[in-house]
This record gives structure tokens, sequence and C-alpha cells, in this order.
């Protein structure tokens, strides 16, 4: 199992409620597909460098995790499909 990192951007007006709920979805996602989360961290609102569909802020997750290839593939199509995700971004962390 390698490294990874995800940090994805939601949606600035999204309730705290709906906002947990998404985060906890794609820990649990995660976890369902055999890997591991080492550290999640919630970075809050921030301005974008620059403005995305007409926003300007955004709140940040950053998710560290081991996993497997099938875990990548499925994390990023549920990112792309999933509406108050802005944008996201998943790397692999070599040590």
């Amino acid at each position: 199992m390698s490294n990874y990192e995800v940090i994805f951007i939601l949606h600035p007006e999204l309730e705290e409620e709906k906002l947990n709920e998404m985060i906890e979805k794609f820990k649990t996602l995660i976890e369902s597909l055999g890997g591991e989360v080492n550290k999640m961290e919630r970075r809050g609102k921030r301005r974008l460098a620059y403005n995305i569909k007409y926003i300007a802020e955004g709140f940040y997750v950053v998710i560290q995790f081991k996993g497997e290839a099938k875990v990548i593939q499925e994390l990023d199509r549920v990112l792309k499909i999933t509406d108050g995700v802005l944008r996201h971004m998943i790397i692999n962390l070599v040590a």
C-alpha cells in the first residue's frame, strides 16, 4: 500500500451538518475499500487563488491515507460527481 494525500475544496455555503457529512463520506469510502486514514485536517474557509464558477472562497480539507490503486480510482470518481466539491487533487506521497 502506498501513502496518498487528497485535498478537496468544498462549496463555502454548505451548512456545517452537510459539510461534516461529506467529509465523513469520503473518509468512510477510503476505509471501506481497504485503505486506512492516517490524518485528517480541516483547514477551514479560505480565499481561492482564482474564482471557480464565480465562487471566491472554499472550505479546504486534507486527508492523508494508505491505499491501493482501486481506492484512488473510486475516490477520484466519487469526488468528480459529488455536488459541492469545487476542486480536488490526489497525490502520491513518495518517501
